[in-house]
């Protein structure tokens, strides 16, 4: 190793450190490779760690036997990729952070004559195209409380037509599309409305003026709707006494941490004022950086696309490389970067009322069951304790509507928008498992791995993925749960199957009820009934797509022929006139290509 440092080249690049089982430690970028590395280790008179660095650094160093380096053209490059693989391979020693969604931004075309407002995540064309947001919840809210209280152009279409459609009838509209509507009275609504948009104070009152109104009525589920369209509204921003007094923007960042857990706070200030906010839990491993918590916030955040608006960045605490996240701003916004850690004054007020939020967070958002994850830990013989567990089970009727279903669990319940759900070509559970898993170790790049994956089956699908780990250079703990069996049969009694959990190439046999297998039961249950669901609903869908096609004159075995080759109807409606020619005949290919055709129209 050492003549490898020796011989780094002067060059932009990624280095990565690895222990003696080949795992990567630790993921770094470096604008000079060789000076970077070397500033880690003392060459003469034997490599070691500089007694200088951070007690988490040597012990780092104290782990690696060996170095692997990627060279590449820049330093933003270097950024760039080094947010993806710590992302892929989650490194022990590097800090990882769940990926930001891109948050929606309300915006209106004023070269219209009668505009309307809309949503969209990216910059549009067009020179008088104003921005609003971003909002980390309630965009949809916002607009469509705008369409129901102000009559304005209600869809993109209306104004294609030459009468007035229901929504005039309704008094929702003004009618543009057939009657002569003053323009300037028309830019009044859009006024009122965008007054709404900055300051949802004025927007709130209207909406529960009119849930009032539906209570009075009788009309209760619409007043519901609007009582939790008001809640979600409300939900979308941190209140604030700060008086900034100025037509002023800032995003705010703000990192605290406790007892194993992080809380990251983002607060928009637009026009003065706090028009969103969002905040994410993420697990603190004793290796933690706070200085790199920001750097992964930051990158993942601002992404690799320029963002509709582009506001100074306040951070709460120092961010000690903040260079590199400056040019890689700087070339994303296109103009220069400005990243503060004010001191005093009001900006110095609004990282306050991010870090003193994200604290509370903190304190109010107690992590359910950590007892015991903290036991699975130790039981389990795991890295970390599982804050976030990926759950995997797949299901199929002889080899019919396959398809394989992941639950998410974290912060103490089910994620439900983490769910996934995949149709599955193999016909045996150990491929249909391998599949599974391939394309979840495909997305890591985009949704990074969790702290511990569980399996419905043995010892043989654990290896399973184990193999699949390693071979993409992933470090992941592994737990598979199969069912007792009873005289041949899986015991499925609740609250005294005694299933075998499957760990570390041993078995473990708790007592039915023991919580920590309670719990693991729970996972693997949840995961099964998502697979089942699923399944159902393929197997009904492809039963009335088959039946369809049979109606058309292509026999059920031929059907089954498309299906073992090509797994859904979906696929089998962008097969090539060629290939399904030669699976089913000319003829029948005719009459798929044309449904296809049909359907498109």
């Amino acid at each position: 190793m050492i003549e490898k440092i020796r011989s780094l080249p002067h060059s932009a690049g990624i280095y990565q450190y690895l222990d003696g089982a080949g795992r990567i430690l630790y993921i770094g970028k470096a604008k000079d490779l060789s000076k970077r590395v070397k500033s880690y280790f003392n060459l003469t008179p034997q490599l070691s760690p500089k007694i200088t660095l951070s007690l988490r650094i040597q012990k780092m160093l104290s782990e690696t036997v060996s170095l692997h380096t990627i060279m590449v053209e820049n330093e933003n490059d270097a950024l760039i990729l080094e947010n993806s693989l710590i992302k892929q391979l989650k490194p022990k020693y590097n800090v990882l952070l769940r990926d930001d969604k891109t948050y929606p931004y309300i915006y209106i075309d004023l070269n219209e004559n009668y505009p309307r407002f809309d949503i969209t995540r990216k910059i549009l064309k067009g020179k008088k195209i104003h921005y609003y947001g971003p909002f980390s919840t309630g965009a949809r809210d916002i607009l469509d409380s705008l369409y129901e209280l102000l009559p304005l152009v209600q869809k993109k279409s209306c104004l294609k037509g030459k009468k007035g459609c229901l929504f005039y009838q309704m008094h929702q509209c003004l009618a543009p599309c057939e009657f002569p509507v003053d323009v300037a009275h028309y830019r009044t609504l859009v006024d009122t409305a965008t007054s709404w948009i900055q300051n949802k104070k004025l927007l709130l009152p209207k909406l529960r003026e009119k849930m009032e109104t539906y209570a009075e009525e009788l009309r209760f589920e619409e007043a519901m709707i609007l009582r939790d369209r008001c809640e979600r509204i409300e939900k979308s921003e941190i209140t604030s006494t700060i008086d900034l007094a100025r037509q002023v923007a800032y995003d705010v960042f703000a990192i605290a941490t406790h007892e194993g857990r992080g809380c990251i706070v983002r607060l928009f200030i637009r026009e003065g004022k706090i028009v969103s906010s969002s905040h994410d839990f993420f697990a603190v491993h004793e290796n933690f950086s706070l200085d790199e918590g920001y750097e992964r916030a930051l990158v993942n955040y601002y992404g690799t696309e320029k963002p509709p608006i582009i506001a100074p960045i306040l951070t709460a605490h120092c961010v000690e490389e903040s260079d590199w996240i400056e040019e890689h701003l700087s070339i994303l916004f296109e103009k220069k970067a400005l990243l503060e850690t004010p001191k005093i004054g009001i900006k110095k007020q609004l990282t306050t009322l991010a870090l003193t939020n994200a604290q509370e967070l903190l304190k109010t958002h107690k992590l359910n069951n950590l007892d015991l994850l903290t036991s699975l830990k130790e039981l389990f013989e795991l890295e970390h304790i599982p804050q976030r567990i990926e759950v995997f089970d797949n299901s199929h009727l002889g080899g019919v509507a396959t398809v394989g279903a992941m639950v998410v669990y974290a912060e103490g319940a089910f994620e439900k928008n983490g769910y996934r759900q995949y149709h599955l070509h193999e016909r045996d559970e150990y491929g249909q498992m391998s599949e599974m898993l391939r394309r979840r170790i495909e997305a890591f790049a985009t949704n990074p791995p969790p702290d511990l994956w569980i399996l419905d089956g043995g010892s043989t699908l654990r290896s399973l993925a184990l193999e699949l780990l390693y071979s993409s250079g992933i470090t992941l703990d592994v737990i598979a749960i199969s069912k007792e069996k009873i005289d041949a049969k899986a015991h499925r009694a609740k609250g005294s199957a005694r299933d075998i959990l499957h760990i570390n190439g041993d078995t473990l046999r708790l007592e039915p009820y023991d919580k920590r297998l309670q719990f693991v039961q729970l996972l693997r249950d949840e995961a099964h009934r998502s697979a089942i669901t699923f399944h159902q609903k393929t197997k009904l869908k492809r039963d009335q797509e088959s039946k369809f096609l049979s109606l058309k004159g292509i026999t059920l075995p031929k059907i089954h022929k498309l299906l073992d080759y090509y797994g859904t109807f979906e696929e089998i409606q962008k097969g090539s006139f060629e290939t399904l020619s030669e699976l089913i005949g000319a003829k029948e290919a005719k009459i798929i290509q044309d449904l296809t055709a049909f359907n498109s129209n």
